[in-house]
């Protein structure tokens, strides 16, 4: 049996083991048709393979935000050699202060709280406080509980880890100059996770699938606007993506990585997921496949439409 292995898309590595479409006008990896609802493309597009490069800027160029380095010198900065007083310090001269009051004697801190401060009417008496009942009772019950406390519970305290929770995983990002479209699936990589997989068939990348929250795809947030009917909380994941070459089409590998993105996205925390087949669109030119291949995935139709169904599964 072929071996079968599925890789998250976060690293130029798996990136690079993106499959080719099986139409050679588009291309996965140029690919920004559900990320820009306006003018998001399929196409294929050399430019967005070169790596980026990362722009350089010399002293005394503008910034980001429109200002020069600071190169000449600055009129109102103290001079190096000359030490800043420590008005703090012992033993040394301090310059003198025209508000402080006279001390008493040559160690008393000019600076310090007057010994003598002026009694606060509003202040209790010492020794007038008078006891509460309610710190009786937490007493008492302390005394029956040993683990109970009297002082009330740090809200700043860290959390520990919740036993209920799934765990988080650390995914490992892209670095600088990434490529185009692997820096748009690496946006939400530190809360939501990767953005797509690929299925690899003995090493050879066969299909291809992009998923997600609702947010990471405006054009998908679009046309879910369309439909009123669709319940609008909790939002769910789409998948805006499956495909396969055409070498290895008819073998299940399509439904084999479905089926895993949709385990993954219930661990993730979602109670369903969502897509938008296109149709009438060509077998190649579709980029989310067709109803009938979302039913057999366990999805039902969740809007009946003529151009854009919307195919839905129960996580």
């Amino acid at each position: 049996m072929p071996e079968i292995t599925i890789v998250d898309v976060t690293t130029e590595d798996a990136f690079g083991l993106l499959p080719l479409c099986a139409d050679a006008r588009f291309d996965h990896r140029t690919c920004d048709y559900w990320e820009d609802a306006v003018a998001g493309s399929k196409a294929h597009r050399p430019a967005w393979l070169r790596p980026r490069e990362e722009p350089r800027r010399e002293a005394g160029q503008p910034t980001a935000i429109g200002r020069r380095e600071q190169t000449a010198p600055n009129p109102f900065a103290p001079d190096d050699h000359i030490p800043a007083p420590n008005a703090f310090a012992v033993g040394q001269s301090r310059p003198a202060n025209p508000f402080a009051r006279e001390p008493a004697s040559g160690t008393e801190n000019a600076f310090g709280p007057d010994p003598s401060p002026a009694p606060n009417p509003f202040a209790p008496a010492s020794g007038s406080r008078r006891p509460s009942p309610f710190e009786a009772l937490a007493r008492e019950a302390a005394s029956r509980d040993p683990f109970a406390s009297l002082d009330a519970p740090d809200l700043f305290a860290p959390v520990g880890d919740n036993p209920f929770a799934p765990p988080p995983r650390r995914v490992e990002g892209p670095g600088p100059g990434a490529p185009r479209k692997l820096a748009l699936l690496a946006r939400g990589i530190g809360v939501f996770g990767s953005y797509a997989r690929v299925l690899l068939v003995d090493g050879e990348p066969a299909t291809y699938c992009q998923f997600g929250p609702l947010s990471a795809y405006p054009r998908a947030l679009h046309l879910r606007e369309l439909y009123p009917q669709l319940p609008a909380s909790p939002l769910p994941a789409v998948i805006t993506c499956i495909a396969t070459t055409a070498e290895a089409r008819h073998e299940g590998h399509a439904l084999r990585l479905v089926h895993d993105v949709c385990h993954e996205l219930a661990r993730r925390g979602f109670a369903a997921v969502e897509t938008y087949p296109e149709i009438g669109a060509s077998e190649n030119a579709t980029s989310v496949a067709v109803p009938e291949f979302w039913g057999r995935a366990g999805f039902t139709v969740a809007v009946d439409d003529e151009r854009f169904p919307v195919m839905r599964r129960q996580l």
